[in-house]
């Protein structure tokens, strides 16, 4: 065996045992459910990302072409946020929730205390290799868990980083990294976890979801689905092009799971839509955005392929109304946009993640709600509009993770919002004190009976007032 839990050459089910019942004692021994040992953990992952983000920008940059900026702005800046907000916050975090009685129970107070379940998964995804992976952890570390981490082989650069890094700042007994595909996934997942949280595709997390169902484990699944743009005439072009650019070529070039993945406005607005687009993306990307270094490239052959299946569809690849250039051993494909491609093609079928994006034409911008509503439920929606009243449907409306209105992408920054799938787009939510949480559970604890039986009339009053007892 190594320092990992795995033997020498292979990770099969054995050694996967092996490692789950390592950390599982390391787990009762209790030494993670202190608050020193967590926080001492958050200030090394902390201490990490700064003296290793050369290392990380340079693994991402080999993985997924990333650009040094968005890389260090969508990953590392959101990782160490995560860690500086958590640190913050933590000790509030531990402390008991009290709550109120009712008559029925009086005399007696109430609590609800958070206590970490125990030995928990983390598979993460190859777009954000590196955030997908910390920002899960950090919220099993916060809620005082073990944790196995297993990154996606699709990003072996950062898999490989994340593998070597973190023994050497983080405790392994009880935090540890586990590389490899499907047989090393499949090991894992014929363990008994505590919870899974799982980053990727619906056709993976309903194999993640079989597999913990044999061991009544819960589950987080961050999928995806065709995340909808509905773009208003009432909006300033300007500002809604640059914005809607920015969430979905500004964003891995389109390989994101809340990224635009198609756009919805009115037939007669159309025109100057496409019109302002072509000029952002010159903007952003030059007349030639093939030789763009603010691009990042497709992540490999297989998904290159995937992607120009979608464009070279006979439905499709005579709407192409900008862009649509493409290198394959590049493994580059242009900012492209495609005009009211027919609804059943496969590009509206599928989830996109890449670079291209139908725009989609109604004679009213309200049929849009039917559009969407007509799909599985997207993991984000997005609307452009300065009309508070189809803003305040579109709310009511249109069923998704989230939402960001006159913007793209955003909500995903701000701590204090969930981040979550729902339908076929997820299960469970994370980020901020909702990653305290997903990794949590709540106790019901109840106080004043023993007081009572053994006349301990300071413990009745202690109770009472919901003040613990020396």
């Amino acid at each position: 065996m190594d320092g990992d839990g795995e033997r020498k050459g292979e990770f099969d089910g054995k050694a996967a045992a092996e490692l789950v019942g390592e950390l599982r004692q390391s787990f009762w021994n209790g030494k993670t459910r202190s608050y020193d040992w967590r926080t001492d953990q958050l200030r090394s992952l902390a201490r990490m990302l700064v003296e290793k983000e050369k290392d990380i920008i340079d693994a991402l940059h080999e993985d997924l072409g990333k650009p040094e900026m968005e890389s260090f702005i969508h990953e590392i800046s959101l990782a160490k946020d995560g860690c500086a907000r958590t640190l913050k916050e933590l000790k509030s975090w531990m402390k008991p929730q009290k709550v109120s009685t009712s008559i029925t129970t009086f005399p007696s107070s109430a609590e609800i205390v958070s206590e970490p379940l125990g030995v928990v998964l983390v598979i993460s995804a190859w777009n954000y290799p590196f955030l997908l992976s910390l920002e899960p952890v950090v919220g099993a570390i916060a809620a005082g868990n073990a944790v196995v981490l297993k990154p996606s082989e699709i990003a072996p650069a950062t898999s490989s980083l994340l593998k070597r890094l973190l023994p050497g700042y983080v405790d392994s007994s009880s935090i540890r990294v586990v590389e490899g595909g499907v047989p090393e996934t499949t090991a894992l997942l014929d363990q008994k976890w505590d919870k899974i949280i799982y980053t990727g595709n619906s056709k993976v997390g309903r194999i993640v979801m079989a597999a913990a169902a044999k061991h009544l484990t819960p589950v987080v699944l961050e999928l995806g689905g065709k995340c909808p743009v509905v773009v208003d005439s009432k909006v300033d072009l300007d500002v809604a092009t640059k914005r809607i650019a920015v969430g979905k070529w500004g964003c891995n070039n389109g390989q994101a799971c809340i990224s635009p993945d198609y756009i919805i406005t009115e037939r007669e607005f159309a025109p100057k839509l496409i019109e302002a687009m072509k000029s952002t993306l010159e903007i952003f990307y030059g007349k030639d955005p093939m030789a763009s270094k603010d691009l990042s490239r497709i992540v490999n052959s297989n998904h290159f392929k995937r992607i120009s299946k979608l464009l070279d569809s006979d439905k499709v690849s005579e709407k192409i109304v900008h862009g649509g250039q493409r290198d394959e051993q590049a493994l580059k494909i242009s900012p492209t946009l495609l005009l009211d491609v027919p609804q059943d093609s496969l590009i509206m079928t599928e989830e996109i993640f890449g670079p291209l994006l139908p725009i989609i034409t109604v004679d009213d911008i309200h049929q849009s709600f039917d559009i969407i509503n007509s799909r599985p439920k997207p993991l984000a929606a997005y609307l452009f509009t300065k009309d508070k009243k189809l803003e305040e449907k579109f709310v009511r409306g249109v069923s998704a993770g989230g939402m960001s209105i006159n913007e793209t992408v955003l909500h995903i920054t701000n701590p204090g919002l969930p981040f979550g799938g729902v339908g076929e787009s997820g299960m469970g939510a994370y980020h901020g004190k909702f990653s305290f949480d997903t990794f949590s559970h709540k106790k019901a604890k109840s106080r004043l009976l023993k007081a009572l039986v053994n006349g301990d009339i300071i413990g009745i009053i202690l109770a009472l007032i919901g003040w613990p007892r020396a």
